[in-house]
């Protein structure tokens, strides 16, 4: 599959033939909206949901009123990410389909999520919001069902340990996603840390591949760490 992992800091997508056949004022407009997607989330990533909506339309090289004909509410804009998200996550799907064993699936599955998550740490935060303004939606209970169903697949090949179940691994793979939220000394840690976490979840005699990469030495991890803890220190003044 070609990743359905988008990256704020890659911009937006390249026009399509008919986004170049539409007329200039609708593609401006377009193209405006695009600009306000990619600043929301590099700026909800870095200040919450709380993100300044001036800052947002500044940095998209936009007015205010651009960001308001768009999104008339903050809340209008988390759920323009949210659903743009879901569509991502959902994406990954037909890649999870075509792996050949169940297992290759499962990896298929936890290393598209985790890149997700990786790339855009502005989405912790937008799912916690939508979970406030919307509690009882369920959007990705049909994706969440397929997940189940492939690691029941897996149990029954014997690739996968037998006591543990879809939830553990979306947990898994979102603690190893949150790794994005620690800057760049962690995020490219990731791929490293879920071969660790698949390892775990294997069945007792299913063969283990080598860790890809290198852990981090002790003054890169030591250095990252003491930069989140000042980064916090500053928030909380």
């Amino acid at each position: 599959m070609t990743s359905p992992t988008r990256k704020p800091q890659d911009g937006v997508p390249a026009a399509s033939a008919a986004e170049r056949s539409t007329p200039p004022r609708r593609r401006d407009a377009r193209l405006n909206r695009d600009r306000l997607i990619v600043s929301a989330r590099a700026l909800i990533a870095q200040h919450g949901v709380d993100a300044s909506l001036e800052e947002i339309a500044r940095q998209a090289e936009v007015g205010v009123a651009t960001l308001y004909r768009n999104f008339a509410t903050r809340d209008d804009l988390v759920r323009t990410l949210y659903e743009l998200a879901l569509a991502e996550l959902h994406a990954v799907r037909g890649e999870i389909e075509a792996a050949p064993t169940p297992w290759d699936a499962l990896v298929v599955y936890t290393e598209r999520v985790a890149e997700w998550l990786v790339a855009d740490p502005s989405l912790p935060p937008i799912l916690r919001r939508m979970a406030q303004l919307d509690p009882s939606a369920r959007p990705a209970a049909e994706f969440d069902g397929f997940i189940a169903s492939l690691v029941a697949r897996a149990k029954k090949d014997g690739t996968l340990r037998r006591d543990v179940d879809a939830v553990d691994l979306a947990v898994l793979v979102t603690m190893v996603g949150s790794l994005g939220s620690l800057g760049a000394g962690y995020a490219g840690q990731w791929r490293r840390q879920l071969s660790i976490v698949l390892d775990g979840l294997r069945a007792a005699d299913a063969p283990r591949p080598r860790l890809p990469g290198r852990p981090l030495n002790v003054k890169d991890y030591q250095a990252t760490v003491h930069g989140l803890t000042r980064r916090a220190a500053r928030a909380a003044r």
